[in-house]
This record gives C-alpha cells, structure tokens and sequence, in this order.
C-alpha cells in the first residue's frame, strides 16, 4: 500500500470509521434519499452527515449486492440556493469511462477484431511512431505501454480553469505523446495515465468505422437501459438535472475560496474520462458487468488480472487490471475503479462475487488533488473495512 493511502486511512480513522466491515448484512434496504440521513446504517451515516464542508459539497452514495442495499444523499444542490442535493442528478464519472472503453475493447476481441497481444500500431500506424511499435492492446488496457501523458496547456488549477474551453482531439494528444521518449520498455512497469486509452478509443473508432461514443451506447448504454449516462462531446455544461461542483482555488480578487466549476469542457479526457452518468446507472453497470453480462467468457477474467509488474513511482505491485484496479479491503478483494473531474470525483466498486457494491459521486472541492477525497474514502472504508 501507498505511504499516502496509509496515512488517508489514518485520518479516516480519526475520523471515526471502525475497522473491519462496517455495513451488517441486513441493513435496511432501498431507502429513500429524503429519509436517508435518518434511517442509514450509523457509520454510511457518519460520513455523509454534515455536508457541505471543506471537502466536499455534496455525496450520492448507493450500497448494493446481496448482502443489502442502501441509498442516501446529502449535502446541498448549489452553495448560493443551499437546496438539498439531487439524489437522480448527473455527475461527471471521471475515469469511471475507462471501464466502459475496456469492456467495448473486450467485446471486439470476442468478435475477431481486436487482438489484445497485437501492437497498437498495427491498427492506427498512422498515429503510433516506430519507437512504440511493440506496445499491445492489452498494455494500453493495463497501464503497462510506456507512453508518456501528452501536454496539456496550464500548471496550476488557475491555468487550467482559464483553458477549460479548449477543444483537444484524441489526435493531437496521441501526436503529443508518442512525440516524446518512452517511460520504460513497454511490459515491464505500470504508470496510471490516460493515453493508454485515449489510444484505445480511437482503435475502436478504427477497427468499426463508427465514432467511439456509438460503439459504447450501441454495445452497453443502450442494452442496459443507461438512459441517463452519456458522453457531452465538446459540450461543457452537464445536460439535465446536476448538483454543482467546486474547487478551492484563487479567485479573481486574490483571495482563494470556492469557484463553480460544473461547466468545464471533458475533451482532454475523451475515451479515458469524459462520461457522464448516474448512481442508479452506474450501479447497474456495475452489477452487470461482475456478472459477466457486459464482457462475457474468458475475456471477462483480463479485467480481474493483475500484470505481475512493479509500479513506475513507488516500486508497489501494479494495481491496475484492463480497466479496473483492486485492493483487499475487509479482508477480501474489492475491484473496481474511481475518477475525478474538477468538482466531482466518482467511483464504482464490488467484491468479486458480487456481494456488495458500491457507487458513489462526491462534490469535491479538490477532484483532482494528489490525496484521495477524504469523504470518498471514508465511504470505501465504511463500506468495506480498512486493508488486510
């Protein structure tokens, strides 16, 4: 485990989560949003309760599986109002997309036109230089490629907001990328970045001739009943009802306070992280998926396989399958994935049976910070215990 994640979990003890899995096996279920502060099992409770604060604005939290389910929301819908938060509302998932990608990829290797073991450049030979001709697919999927992050204009979150209109397409960015020397020798270590699945994307739009974003509507939006996830293309406001994101950061009269940041355009995240969706939607993605209706067969077993690869920055065992990444919490393995966009962060997560899920969207004042969102993790820890 990361040094940063040990003293995360530190701090989520201090704030009152107990060890050991926190949800009885009968808590109630389907409670509604608007009675969810008072009828949660005590410690989802605890950590929703209060909100806003600091950290956080607003949660939408979801429990599932078979050993019970739970709903509740908290928090407000927009600081200047202070109406209670939407508990149907939309939110940015972040690299909660890079599921969806792995599984449209896994699902045209089931037909034949895909092969994971085969190079990147043998479908796009037009984007990927010579000097990355051996990476696979399935290193794309698993953080294992050893191409660099392309360059994005701005250093700080100031930089960044004053560009967040800035259309980038997913071929500048491969260009920007592969332009650059390579991190280490494709399969041999794992660095956590988006161009792996940018790149993914745009193989998919290549091997179908048909846009990225249909091939993942046609192949599970559409087929699960997702009608309220989607992809905003270069659109920056988030379509229908949406509780308001935040970040800390200078505003224009010096001081640092909360600025609104819910309209951002998502195009630098694209394949890698742009979707938008719900807790509802996202927890049926979910149970779908880990039950082998999404990506069927043996493929389903790549997002549940783990490349015996050290990390690049910490030297930790890789924790990132084809799409997913895992940690052992409450002693059992619990596989899943989180994502951030500025103001919301996300995350989808589940045993490996299927026993208990969890989907949750965080307002965070600091989405895309180094440490995880403190109200975040306290809901994975609450959820599912603190690590073996």
């Amino acid at each position: 485990m990361r040094k940063s994640t040990r003293a995360l979990l530190a701090a989520a003890l201090v704030l009152g989560i107990a060890a050991g899995p926190a949800l009885a096996p009968a808590f109630a279920a389907q409670r509604s949003a608007a009675t969810a502060a008072q009828a949660a099992p005590a410690d989802l409770s605890a950590v929703i309760a209060g909100l806003p604060r600091a950290d956080a604005t607003a949660a939408l939290v979801r429990v599932g599986g078979t050993e019970g389910s739970w709903r509740g929301s908290a928090g407000v819908h927009d600081l200047e109002s202070n109406a209670p938060a939407d508990p149907a509302a939309r939110f940015r998932a972040g690299s909660v997309t890079k599921v969806f990608t792995a599984a449209t990829v896994l699902q045209l290797v089931a037909e034949g036109r895909i092969d994971l073991d085969r190079p990147a450049r043998a479908y796009l030979p037009d984007l990927i230089p010579g000097r990355y001709a051996r990476v696979t697919v399935r290193q794309l999927l698993n953080h294992t490629h050893g191409i660099p992050a392309a360059d994005m204009p701005g250093e700080t979150v100031e930089e960044w907001y004053a560009n967040r209109f800035a259309v980038h397409t997913p071929e500048e960015m491969v260009r920007s990328a592969t332009a650059k020397p390579r991190e280490f020798r494709p399969g041999t270590k794992q660095h956590y970045l988006n161009i792996g699945y940018t790149i993914a994307g745009l193989i998919v739009e290549r091997v179908t001739g048909d846009s990225y974003e249909h091939q993942v509507e046609r192949r599970i939006l559409r087929p699960l009943g997702l009608r309220d996830t989607y992809f905003p293309g270069r659109a920056a406001e988030i379509t229908g009802p949406y509780n308001h994101g935040y970040q800390t950061m200078r505003l224009d009269d010096g001081t640092t306070g909360l600025r609104d940041v819910s309209v951002w355009g998502t195009t630098d995240g694209w394949a890698a992280g742009d979707l938008v969706s719900t807790t509802a939607d996202l927890e049926r993605f979910t149970r779908v998926l880990f039950a082998g209706g999404v990506v069927r067969g043996p493929l389903l077993e790549e997002m549940f396989t783990l490349p015996e690869v050290p990390d690049l920055k910490t030297g930790d065992p890789a924790a990132y399958s084809v799409g997913l990444s895992m940690k052992r919490l409450g002693g059992r393995e619990v596989w899943g994935k989180t994502g951030g966009r500025w103001g919301y962060n996300a995350a989808i997560a589940s045993t490996r049976d299927g026993a208990r899920t969890l989907v949750y969207s965080v307002n965070s004042t600091d989405a895309k910070g180094q440490d995880m969102n403190p109200t975040a993790l306290r809901l994975m820890v609450a959820a599912y215990g603190l690590p073996d």
